[in-house]
């Protein structure tokens, strides 16, 4: 369901950018605002109480917690916080580069995470053989966005 809502906002963004939106002309930045939407749908179902969505609720995303983490209920908050924080400065070009480092090492920290769900075999868990390349695929759409886009001149 995230790939698709990426997928999906990042053609949305760069259609109107075709269309004359220059803030969406390229597809750096239209990936950076796609993944800014994918990030609020899935930082919202850190702060969900149980079964109040289809999505993953808060309960669901303590158990994805492995029992080497601390802390599980406040850390799935605080990554919800990060995921919100890394959206809002992803859509503002100042901070675009800097969310985009921080959101890729966010995406790695949280990896453990969906292994574990995998392995533990959680209902809301997709196969293990999924969810690595999706979590890498999100990290690859975080650094690209992050990365410059301006050729530079050799001095």
């Amino acid at each position: 369901m995230t790939l698709i809502v990426l997928i999906v906002a990042t053609l949305v963004f760069r259609s109107l950018g075709l269309l004359g939106a220059a803030r969406f002309g390229t597809w750096r930045v239209s990936a950076a605002h796609g993944l800014a939407v994918m990030l609020v749908m899935t930082a919202s179902a850190h702060f969900v109480p149980d079964g109040g969505t289809v999505m993953p609720d808060h309960a669901d995303m303590v158990a994805m917690v492995p029992p080497f983490v601390p802390l599980p209920a406040f850390m799935v908050y605080l990554t919800g916080v990060l995921e919100l924080a890394g959206a809002v400065g992803l859509v503002l070009s100042r901070t675009r580069r800097a969310a985009g480092i921080c959101l890729a090492l966010l995406f790695v920290l949280m990896l453990p995470a969906n292994v574990h769900a995998a392995l533990a075999g959680l209902e809301l868990s997709s196969p293990l053989w999924q969810r690595v390349p999706e979590q890498v695929l999100y990290i690859a759409v975080a650094l690209w966005v992050a990365s410059d886009s301006r050729v530079r001149s050799p001095r």
